[in-house]
């Protein structure tokens, strides 16, 4: 770490504390050369990507916002804060590693519908009533039929 008074890279480090939430590093740094003090913070770099609006404006993901609306449509549901949780932290931990920097509300819809779908259905038809925008009741009985074909679908298959 240089020194911020003389710029010489031979620092030495005279104290470190973990922060109160143990998310960063606090340290206490003295320059060999000039014997400046000074201190350092080293964070987590976190997971930040751009949420990719329809109208095309873009703003920081929130992982709350996130949790709010799947709770909102599993409100009286048997779907456990924990499963909520797992799905937004494997959701999170994919597009960490994919790098992905900036995510259409479409790809976070989707995806909240593909978790809804498979936990609990009608979670998923309150959530795609709001995502969808269904404009009249005739779209909504659509994609209430469609459910409701899978699901005769899949229990064809198992007999």
């Amino acid at each position: 770490m240089k020194c911020p008074s003389c710029n010489n890279p031979d620092t030495k480090v005279l104290d470190t504390r973990i922060s109160k939430d143990g998310r960063a590093i606090r340290r206490r740094r003295e320059c060999n050369d000039c014997q400046q003090r000074f201190t350092t913070h080293e964070r987590i770099e976190e997971f930040q990507p751009l949420v990719i609006k329809k109208d095309g404006r873009r703003e920081a993901y929130n992982r709350i916002k996130v949790i709010d609306g799947i709770l909102k449509a599993c409100e009286k549901r048997p779907v456990s804060i924990e499963q909520i949780e797992a799905f937004v932290m494997d959701f999170e931990r994919e597009a960490q590693d994919n790098w992905i920097r900036e995510i259409p509300t479409r790809v976070i819809g989707e995806k909240i519908m593909e978790f809804l779908k498979t936990v609990d259905q009608v979670a998923y038809v309150r959530f795609a009533s709001v995502y969808k925008q269904f404009k009249d009741l005739h779209e909504f009985m659509q994609q209430l039929e469609e459910l409701l074909n899978q699901k005769k679908n899949i229990n064809t298959n198992l007999t």
